[in-house]
Order: C-alpha cells, then sequence, then structure tokens
C-alpha cells in the first residue's frame, strides 16, 4: 500500500472538522489538532484556521511529522506501516514507535533506530500487528479509564481497530 493510499484511509478515518467538547485536543480536522497546526505552521492558531485547514496541507503534516519523521517509512511491511501510521495519529509519533518496540522485544526510547528496524524482520509479520493492536486496545482502555470523559470515543476507536484487523490480519 502506498503512503498515499494510507493517507486516504486516514483522513477517511478522521473526516472533516470537529470541535467536540470532550475532545482533549481541542478543535480537529482531518485528525490535525489546533496544537499540531500551530507547531507545523510556527506560531499561534486559533480554531477558525483548524476550520480551514486545506487537506492538502493535513496530507503535508502527516506525511512529514507522522510519516516520514518517525522513521515508519523503513519500516518493513506495508501492513505494518499503515498500523503504525495509524498510532501515530491517534497517539503521537513516540507513542506508536513504543508500540512497535514493545511488539519486537527491543528498549522503548520512541525512536526507530538500528535496533528496532533489525528486530522487525525477525519477527512473525503478522505477530507484530497482532502485539501493537492489542496494545493499542490496552492504551484505549487506560484512556477511558483515566479519564470517563473519553468514554464517548469509545465505539469509533473500536470501530478503527476492527478496520485495522480487518485489513492487516
Amino acid at each position: 500500500m502506498t503512503i498515499a493510499a494510507m493517507l486516504g484511509q486516514i483522513l477517511r478515518r478522521e473526516g472533516g472538522y470537529v470541535d467536540h467538547p470532550a475532545d482533549r485536543g481541542g478543535p480537529t480536522n482531518f485528525g490535525i489538532t489546533q496544537a499540531t497546526l500551530a507547531a507545523w505552521r510556527g506560531g499561534t492558531v486559533t480554531a477558525a484556521d483548524v476550520s480551514t485547514l486545506t487537506e492538502n496541507e493535513a496530507r503535508s503534516i502527516y506525511t512529514k511529522r507522522y510519516w516520514h519523521d518517525p522513521g515508519f517509512d523503513r519500516v518493513p511491511g506495508e501492513d505494518l506501516q499503515a498500523l503504525l501510521f495509524d498510532a501515530a495519529v491517534n497517539h503521537g509519533p513516540k507513542q506508536a514507535v513504543r508500540l512497535l518496540q514493545a511488539a519486537v522485544g527491543v528498549e522503548q526510547d520512541g525512536v526507530i533506530g538500528p535496533d528496532t528496524l533489525a528486530a522487525v524482520p525477525r519477527m512473525d509479520q503478522r505477530r507484530v500487528a497482532i502485539r501493537v493492536i492489542a496494545a493499542r486496545i490496552r492504551l484505549f482502555g487506560r484512556i477511558i479509564s483515566n479519564d470517563h470523559s473519553q468514554a464517548v470515543f469509545a465505539a469509533g476507536w473500536a470501530n478503527r481497530i476492527a478496520e485495522l484487523i480487518e485489513g492487516a490480519l
């Protein structure tokens, strides 16, 4: 699967502009939060700026900050790449890398380096994917347990994980 196809899936899952009162990320558009857009643009942005974010700019942000910067383009296996890319969008790139590192049994420093890259092909790719998915399910559970207001998103998160399972396994 190409990066363009992965981006298409992520943008479809994330949808357009939303400003849900329980969303700790605040206003989002295409899944891009106000804080992410501000960091990308290098200054303060408003909810109105988020609402007018273009799909092309969202694609650029995802490609640079959630794909190339964490190094998911160097991880072997398209299905695993798609899982990690989606995890980066939901949990942040460093957390997504830590999920991979836990799945392959290397130090969880949040940086894809030689040890992580060497460990991935030594394991069955399906098993790595299952471990990443299982860790994400547990992470979603902890998020809800730690902040019950986040339970409103549980069905959407479950649907997202189910779709990823159907696509990767």
